[in-house]
């Protein structure tokens, strides 16, 4: 079978480089994104290899473009990011780009810090302005005639030795400060200089208006200018203590009106020539971060292709001479030739004369598992990654998810109109899908609707199509072929009776109808809901048998693709003979239910007289007789039903001896004849004690040799795997039973929506009830979404991915790999991208 069924076939290869052309070749690979390499170094420190050097001067660099990122960020300067790119630079460009970064980094912190330092000026300018301002009010109210207040501020100030010497002293004078606080720090502020000078100061202040820059990192602060008077040294120095524990700013500011108005000319005038250097500087910023930004996208992508391949060579080994580069990786075999075209190239751009080597190599190894996918299947193999990888060329679920997963989802979620909600929302995302892509977001929300827009897509198809089928949009039916039942009911009855049953013995003629479920049961209040349970019910368990014997089948493609004798006969045949005796056969009595027995009074194929399909199926398991059918009625529903069933039911229990001890008694047979060879040969292990895996000779890459497992534990193991299956067909049977439990909950919670809320608008009648039909409609339409389309669509996507994880996947599919991770560059940018902005 094709990849798309299976992994890709792979083999370990070893490739050996000359020394010149080793970063030309790995470039190459790292382009092409096929090839995974082994670390050949591993108790080798990260610091003692060959290219640590490198790969330091790497991350220098990396360190450099991150500071002029967020200093490009700061300024709001858009990046150009044309989608493109570049290829790894050769290593004599590191140099040329390290010189260019350092250049640039430099004069950016240059032009940084002369910003700084003139911003501090300017903020220190600003402040002393505003000091000189304020000030000038406080000395302009005392000299316009507030003496009674100033002498009584001067009386206040004063000791209580001063006035008691008052009469031989002269007139007192105060001394000042005047600095700036920030404004929440002012409370605190003036309580302190109170308890501290013991109210012997004087403090005005005033707010300034205008927020002010910070010049360390751009933030506005709003800040107060104060005034402290105050009498005698000691308490000047003790005012300057506490300004300096708040971090407040002193100026100097002078007694003299005259001297004040001077230095406040003067400090006005160096502020506008600061406007003007720091316009100059901002400008020579803002040139120097534009041309940066037009290439720092391409420097990013060139520095991480760099530094990747520098970390891919540290994986390699030298050999004796020093002059060759040996390394183990694991490649595709299909892309066999590719990669070598690929070293043949990197090997011309080196200039180097000695072809590179690549050897397969035989190995027992369990390769890595690697399926192609595309933009399309790929949502749908994370989804079966996110439960296990897949053992190496395992059956690979996903191209039967494809179909399944939408459908089963479809099964719980059929409505027409809220599938085509769903669908034209996928469709969407996968029309814009380009520019949806293009605009990365950190939000995790987004991404997942997005990668997932093709599931989404399906899953809103398929219900869509089950909805015709259940006759269900918004909780309403379409009547497009016309209902063949013929009611002698009226209007009002129909209307507005809620007991009203449809009774297919009275009221039905002529033929079905033709697709899906007929339209007329919208009205059957009464029993509506008993005719819809029994047949979703119905098809929920027949769904589920045919889903799980399919996951059964896949079971042996795995076991014929690896010659796996043993489990091939006696593990899935009487694995499927179990399930078809028992479950299927439940399914058959169904269908012949459906056909044999009608809605009709002629006995005894009438609907009295039909037997439950579960009361039959545990008397069948139990061996108990059926209770008498009811009068003119048969017992079975065909000649020989009771024989037929004994033996299903003896042939599958019969069936679970073989699956608990075939195989070990065979392993340990093969074992015994093993041991009695006189000569065996060297390596070699029976078919049967491998359990008949073989994943190495014609089918590439490596095997599975392993250690002989005990005994013990293979009995133990097998044990679990009957009990599990057994026990597990019962529980995964009655499992399906939630795509019943869904698609009732679905449609009632529809119909509730409808009655008690969208049904209240159409009622309303003139122009008062268009406005109340508006809003109630958009209150109906928000619920609609909110609800059934996004919660309960996330309900239903949850039980799905359950159904197919165990109830399906069980059956075949360990998911026990490991996931081929290429060196790829695409890749290694992507990462170093999303890192980077979290």
């Amino acid at each position: 079978m094709g990849s798309l069924f299976r992994s890709e076939e792979m083999a370990l290869c070893q490739l050996f480089l000359q020394s010149e052309a080793a970063y030309a070749c790995v470039s190459e690979l790292g382009e092409l994104g096929l090839v995974q390499f082994r670390d050949l170094n591993p108790d080798v420190n990260a610091f003692q290899r060959k290219f640590v050097n490198e790969v330091r001067r790497c991350d220098e660099m990396e360190r450099k473009l991150r500071y002029l990122e967020k200093e490009i960020k700061k300024d709001g300067i858009p990046m150009l990011d044309t989608g493109e790119s570049p290829e790894a630079p050769q290593p004599r460009e590191m140099i040329d780009l390290e010189a260019t970064f350092e250049k640039l980094e430099n004069e950016l912190r240059e032009v940084n810090q002369n910003a700084e330092a003139l911003k501090r000026n300017f903020l220190e300018l600003t402040e002393l302005k505003h000091i000189l301002r304020k000030t000038q009010v406080f000395f302009d109210e005392q000299e316009g005639g507030v003496n009674q207040t100033t002498e009584s501020m001067t009386r206040a100030l004063i000791t209580d030795e001063a006035r008691t010497t008052g009469a031989s002293m002269g007139p007192v004078q105060l001394g000042f400060v005047a600095g700036v606080i920030l404004r929440e720090r002012l409370p605190a502020f003036e309580r302190m200089l109170w308890r501290a000078c013991r109210g012997n100061v004087f403090l005005r202040q005033a707010m300034i208006e205008t927020p002010l820059e910070d010049p360390t990192n751009g933030d506005q602060v709003h800040k107060s200018v104060f005034i402290i008077f105050f009498q005698g040294d000691q308490l000047k120095t003790r005012v300057k203590k506490i300004c300096e524990g708040f971090r407040a700013t002193l100026y100097p500011c002078p007694e003299a009106p005259a001297d004040r108005r001077e230095m406040a000319m003067g400090v006005m005038t160096r502020i506008e020539d600061l406007n003007t250097v720091l316009g100059q500087t901002q400008d020579h910023r803002h040139r120097v971060l534009v041309a940066a930004a037009k290439n720092l996208k391409n420097w990013f992508v060139k520095v991480r292709k760099i530094k990747a391949i520098y970390h891919t060579l540290n994986l390699f080994n030298l050999d004796v001479t020093q002059k060759c580069l040996i390394a183990e990786c694991w490649v595709p075999l299909l892309d066999f030739e590719t990669i070598q075209l690929a070293l043949r190239r990197g090997t011309e751009r080196s200039g180097s004369s000695v072809p590179p080597i690549l050897n397969r190599m035989q190995t027992f190894e369990n390769p890595p598992t690697y399926n192609r996918t595309n933009k399309f299947t790929k949502a749908f193999q994370a989804l079966i990654d996110a439960y296990g990888v897949a053992s190496y060329r395992e059956m690979n679920p996903a191209p039967y998810t494809i179909i399944t997963f939408p459908f089963l989802f479809a099964v719980m979620f059929g409505d027409l109109g809220h599938g085509a909600i769903m669908a034209l929302f996928g469709l969407w995302m996968i029309r814009k899908e380009k520019g949806l892509a293009a605009q990365k977001t950190d939000n995790e929300i987004w991404n997942i609707f997005f990668g997932g827009r093709y599931i989404i897509f399906l899953m809103g198809v398929f219900s869509m199509y089950t909805g015709l089928i259940y006759n269900d949009i918004f909780s309403k039916s379409l009547n497009i072929f016309g209902s063949h039942w013929h009611m002698s009911y009226n209007k009002s009855t129909v209307m507005d009776n809620k007991f009203l049953q449809l009774s297919p013995k009275v009221d039905y003629e002529g033929a079905p109808y033709p697709f899906g479920m007929d339209p007329i049961w919208q009205v059957a209040s009464a029993n509506k809901i008993i005719f819809h349970n029994a047949y979703k019910m119905k098809i929920s368990i027949i769904f589920g048998v045919i889903h799980m014997i399919f996951g059964v089948v896949m079971s042996w493609h795995n076991h014929t693709y690896f010659r796996n004798r043993i489990s091939l006969i006696y593990e899935f045949i009487p694995q499927l003979v179990f399930l078809l005796l028992l479950f299927f056969y439940m399914v058959l009595l169904m269908f012949i239910k459906w056909i044999k027995f009608a809605a009709t009074n002629d006995k005894p194929y009438s609907e009295a007289c039909a037997p439950s399909i579960l009361i039959t199926f545990i008397d069948m398991v139990l061996f108990n007789t059926p209770k008498p059918p009811p009068e003119n009625c048969e017992t079975y529903m065909f000649f020989g039903q009771h024989v037929i069933q004994v033996l299903f039911v003896l042939v599958a229990v019969g069936c679970i001896p073989v699956m608990l001890l075939a195989k070990p008694l065979l392993i340990m047979q093969a074992r015994k004849q093993a041991n009695e060879e006189v000569q065996p040969i060297a390596g070699a292990t029976s078919d049967a004690e491998t359990g008949g895996v073989s994943n190495g000779g014609s089918h590439g890459g490596g095997g599975g040799h392993e250690e002989e497992e005990e005994l013990s534990e293979i009995f133990i193991h097998q044990s679990i795997h009957t009990i599990e299956y057994v026990l597990g067909s019962v529980s995964h049977t009655a499992s399906y039973l939630r795509l019943w439990a869904l698609s009732l909950a679905h449609a009632q919670l529809a119909e509730v929506l409808w009655t008690m809320v969208l049904s209240i608008g159409l009622k309303q009648e003139g122009p008062v009830g268009g406005i109340v039909l508006t809003c109630v409609f958009a209150f109906w339409a928000i619920l609609t979404v909110g609800i059934l389309v996004l919660m309960e669509g996330l309900s239903a996507f949850l039980h799905t991915l359950r159904l197919h994880w165990v109830e399906f996947q069980s059956k075949f599919y360990k998911g026990q790999g490991y996931a081929f991770q290429p060196f790829s560059f695409d890749a290694i940018i992507e990462n170093g991208a999303a890192a980077a902005e979290e």
